[in-house]
């Protein structure tokens, strides 16, 4: 008997020990004037940043890049559990918050279900972790969130670098 099985992607999942206490973690996240301080990938700009955090609100944002060009996203949010967890949808988007295909990957997920977790450890310190899946993916889609993972770790690890040098600065 032969049965065909669609493979589910697999998660993307990433984590850092953070050197700062959670609640500040926390704020990082769901403060604008903070967020807009860290966010993005390195050598980004925020251009735009309006945030609504609480469950069907949403935080859309622009980013500048080194060459000038900007690019929109945004995330609704679904789930908020302070301060262990945020649930949202993440995209890109349009300028005025409609959803975007990625502008350098027109096959990448339109929409990414986000989970990201803050974990209280000794010392004062804070545990992140983000799990990213694809959100109602074509086969396409996946295949290409799949592929995906090595260029999302090294996204990941710039903005989480950057979230790391604020940190410094905003505990001390």
């Amino acid at each position: 008997m032969n049965t065909q099985m669609q493979s589910k992607p697999a998660d993307f999942v990433i984590s850092r020990v953070l050197d700062a206490p959670r609640g500040l973690v926390w704020k990082c996240f769901t403060e604008p004037e903070h967020m807009q301080q860290w966010w993005g990938p390195k050598g980004v700009t925020i251009v735009g940043s309006k945030m609504d955090f609480r469950v069907g609100g949403m935080h859309h944002y622009g980013m500048k890049g080194p060459d000038g060009s900007v690019m929109w996203g945004r995330q609704v949010y679904r789930e908020i559990v302070p301060p262990e967890k945020i649930v949202f949808l993440n995209s890109f988007a349009d300028e005025k918050g409609g959803l975007a295909r990625h502008p350098m990957a027109p096959t990448w997920p339109l929409e990414m279900l986000s989970v990201f977790t803050f974990e209280e450890q000794a010392d004062g310190k804070t545990k992140f972790t983000i799990r990213w899946s694809p959100y109602n993916a074509t086969a396409e889609e996946t295949a290409t969130f799949d592929g995906g993972h090595a260029s999302m770790t090294q996204g990941w690890s710039g903005t989480l670098e950057q979230l790391e040098a604020y940190l410094a600065k905003a505990k001390g």
